[in-house]
């Protein structure tokens, strides 16, 4: 890349207003989206970086995988809409469109559902690493400890230049994460751990073993499987978001794989990110009652009230979140066949609904109930309790961190992670020795 000249269409040019220079940075159009500045010989030409807390405004990476406009409130997995992925798809289809670009055709999709059902036991001897955890580990703690410790079980596909290891790596992970998350919990609860079943779904396996016990039979409900499935689909990939960036760094270091997504665990356990709708489920208790609503909306709309309602509104969204109306759809299946619509917590939040899709303050600063708002009320019409809500967020979104991984490990671009600081610490000063400080 150059600085020489080239149509105004096709350059941004800064003017250092110090010296008077000037420099044209290309501009590079995806497909869709804004245009991009193109700062990677920023700092060799100009002598400067640029500072972005957050990275709100930088592009790490390029990428074909999802796309996301916050101001129309669309969200496009390879170009797919998600509304329309969620309606008709089983997980495992969208996992493929994810990792491969494309929906399966039939012979494919029966292929890939064979590898991933066929890859969901674990290793025997990892009963006894889960023994090691306290029993009220919190079970994304115990998640990230397991799903890290594979690569001892695994040896032979952590070698990520090997591209058939890749796709052994990215079969077992996408595989077993259903069966290390329902283990954790069935180990916090201290029942026995569940095996999966061959005849299952993807959602409906993990289900049961979540549910089932040995004492009796276990009916997997397709409306609840129906519901799980959705919700997996709907938290798949969600673009450069905070764990996806973890992944993508560690996985420039050229860490192996099952390192990078327990990287990912780590980082979506962060109450701000993953642990939103735990918060969720937090603020209606603390709330209590149906008829305390109005009090606690009072107080959220007081700036100087630290309150603050959990589950409203998006850092990217600032329309309604496409996956949330799908939410709320399965939020209305699952209440009626578990009939619990008298539930007081469910009540409650029915009722904070209701107020935020009709009171001006809300819709004027577009504060529409997200999927966390919603996923949290469902998990907890099922009998799953709050610990283990990031956890299931996190088996969803192994499939699209491992598609995020692929797609990086095969990036020509692709170099290890260094950002850039600011620094505003002290300047060089000399060492003093102890009995004169």
């Amino acid at each position: 890349m150059t600085n020489e000249k080239k149509s105004a269409a096709n350059t941004f040019t800064i003017t250092d207003n110090s010296n008077g220079k000037s420099w044209d940075l290309p501009v590079i159009d995806g497909t869709v989206g804004p245009r991009v500045v193109d700062i990677r010989k920023f700092y060799s030409d100009t002598g400067c970086f640029t500072y972005d807390p957050g990275f709100t405004s930088t592009g790490s990476c390029s990428s074909k995988i999802t796309y996301i406009d916050g101001d129309a409130g669309v969200l496009l997995h390879r170009g797919y809409p998600i509304e329309q992925l969620a309606e008709n798809c089983d997980f495992l289809e969208v996992a493929f469109l994810l990792l491969f670009g494309n929906l399966p055709n039939a012979d494919e999709l029966k292929q890939f559902n064979h590898d991933i059902t066929y890859h969901s036991m674990l290793h025997e001897q990892i009963q006894r690493f889960y023994s090691g955890f306290r029993r009220d580990a919190h079970p994304m703690a115990v998640s990230c400890g397991v799903v890290g410790a594979l690569s001892a079980f695994y040896h032979d596909s952590l070698d990520f230049t090997d591209p058939y290891q890749r796709i052994v790596a990215e079969t077992r992970l996408i595989a077993k994460m259903p069966t290390i998350v329902s283990w954790a919990y069935k180990y916090s609860i201290g029942q026995p751990f569940t095996y999966p079943r061959n005849d299952l779904s993807y959602a409906g396996n993990f289900l049961q073993m979540l549910f089932s016990v040995p004492c009796e039979p276990y009916r997997v409900s397709p409306v609840l499987t129906k519901a799980m499935n959705r919700i997996l689909i709907l938290h798949a990939d969600h673009e450069q978001n905070a764990s996806t960036s973890t992944v993508r760094l560690a996985g420039s270091s050229g860490a192996n794989p099952f390192a990078c997504i327990a990287a990912g665990i780590a980082s979506l356990w962060g109450p701000s990110h993953g642990g939103a709708n735990e918060a969720v489920l937090n603020m209606l208790m603390q709330i209590g009652s149906k008829d305390r609503v109005g009090e606690y909306v009072k107080r959220a709309k007081d700036k100087d009230d630290p309150f603050r309602l959990m589950g409203f509104g998006h850092r990217v969204y600032k329309n309604y979140d496409p996956r949330a109306k799908i939410m709320q759809q399965t939020c209305r299946e699952v209440f009626d066949e578990l009939g619990v619509h008298n539930e007081p917590l469910l009540q409650i939040a029915m009722e904070l609904e209701r107020i935020a899709l009709e009171d001006d303050y809300f819709i004027e600063k577009k504060l529409y109930p997200n999927v966390d708002f919603y996923s949290g009320i469902i998990f907890r019409a099922m009998g799953i309790p709050t610990s283990m809500f990031t956890a299931l967020f996190a088996l969803a979104r192994t499939t699209g961190w491992v598609a995020q991984w692929l797609e990086m490990i095969d990036d020509p671009e692709m170099k290890i992670g260094r950002p850039r600081q600011l620094y505003t610490g002290a300047t060089q000063r000399d060492y003093v020795p102890l009995d004169k400080r």
